[in-house]
């Protein structure tokens, strides 16, 4: 029985990225986005169960947005910075407003492809404020 998972760690800093929103869609016939779920992470950067799995994991399009903006707005927050100010995070500076006008990654969208739903597919995302990596994880 095949599944669908994701796991998110924030290199910018060497851990988990925890509480950040995920939402997935399926992209219908007419090429429209359907939202299947939406998660947050848990603190080891993962959701809590797989996003899909048995027979709701189907051939076709998905896509994953992850809330890097918002992850990072929270991260900046948490270390008792105003998010209108240079803060550090993790090894270096970022500049953000309070409504995130200064944000170089806000939403992190990656559309891929289900070809056999009997196949475990896993999505990670490697996220830093300024970029992002994901690759097919078993």
């Amino acid at each position: 029985m095949g599944k669908l998972s994701t796991h998110v760690l924030d290199t910018s800093c060497g851990r988990p990225a925890a509480g950040m929103r995920i939402t997935l869609y399926r992209q219908q016939p007419d090429a429209s986005w359907q939202v299947l779920t939406e998660a947050i992470t848990n603190q080891d950067g993962r959701v809590d169960h797989p996003l899909l799995e048995g027979a709701s994991l189907q051939a076709g399009r998905y896509c994953l947005r992850f809330e890097a903006g918002q992850y990072f707005d929270k991260q900046r927050e948490q270390l008792g910075q105003a998010t209108d100010a240079r803060v550090e995070v993790g090894a270096a500076q970022v500049a953000a407003s309070k409504d995130g006008a200064y944000r170089f990654l806000d939403q992190i969208p990656i559309e891929f492809g289900i070809t056999d739903p009997n196949q475990s597919y896993h999505v990670p995302l490697l996220v830093t404020p300024w970029s992002y990596a994901t690759y097919r994880g078993s």
